[in-house]
């Protein structure tokens, strides 16, 4: 579904991303991924060449808030693969703090990563994605639609994530590039593991299909909107969270 589409997944190295990355790579993208640290990036390297050894892969770790970091990566990506197809912003963090606990820095920890970082590199990847008419897919949340009980600002940064998803799929859809975003449920992820059976027995007990969501679930939403057969969807939020809706 993806032959010989260059991909660039930040927060690629576990997780969601790390599944994003393993599905566009079983349909034929050659995929770049972005983490935090050396370390991480290279051991998800070794981890999707020990799945196929001839996938196409490679990885960065630049500062996602610094636009001559991001732009200097994309560079190196367009110099090594001739064009960039499809970006995913997936890089994020979560926050379950109390608001009065709240400090400065927790909140521009999450802003930064969760906003900013979605902005520059949104910014920087334009000028490859108008050569490509390609394709910006970003990772917002449930809790952008619903929020949640603790940690405003996770929720708020998910909310400005759909609203840039919505402006900037009317801004560039002029050059044949479209945005959308995937609302992920409670999904089977490293945090999620790490829940007490207590907390997450009744999380599963209020979800319609019955189950939590697996990270192949969320990839396969980014794998068909990045594909030709979301060709004509743009600044769509799409829910992959197994709750039924009225």
């Amino acid at each position: 579904m993806l032959n010989d589409k260059v991909a660039i997944i930040t927060g690629g190295t576990r997780g969601i991303g790390f599944a994003i990355a393993k599905k566009f790579l079983e349909n034929n993208a050659k995929v770049v991924i972005l983490g935090s640290r050396k370390e991480t990036v290279d051991k998800a390297l070794e981890n999707l060449k020990e799945e196929n050894k001839n996938y196409e892969i490679d990885g960065y770790y630049p500062d996602l808030t610094n636009e001559n970091e991001v732009r200097e990566t994309f560079e190196k990506v367009k110099e090594k693969y001739n064009h960039i197809d499809i970006l995913v912003n997936n890089a994020g963090v979560s926050s379950s703090m109390p608001i009065e606990n709240y400090t400065m820095d927790e909140y521009e920890r999450v802003e930064n990563l969760n906003i900013k970082s979605v902005f520059v590199c949104s910014k920087e990847v334009l000028p490859y994605l108008k050569e490509t008419k390609g394709v910006i897919l970003n990772t917002s949340s449930m809790v952008s639609i619903y929020g949640q009980p603790s940690g405003v600002m996770y929720p708020t940064s998910k909310f400005a994530v759909n609203g840039m998803t919505k402006s900037l799929a009317r801004e560039v859809a002029k050059f044949g590039i479209r945005v959308n975003a995937v609302a992920p449920g409670i999904t089977n992820t490293d945090m999620v593991k790490n829940l007490p059976e207590n907390v997450i027995e009744p999380l599963i007990k209020s979800i319609p299909l019955g189950r939590i969501g697996e990270p192949e679930d969320i990839a396969n939403a980014f794998l068909f909107l990045a594909s030709h057969l979301a060709s004509y969807i743009t600044g769509v939020i799409l829910s992959v969270d197994g709750l039924a809706r009225s």
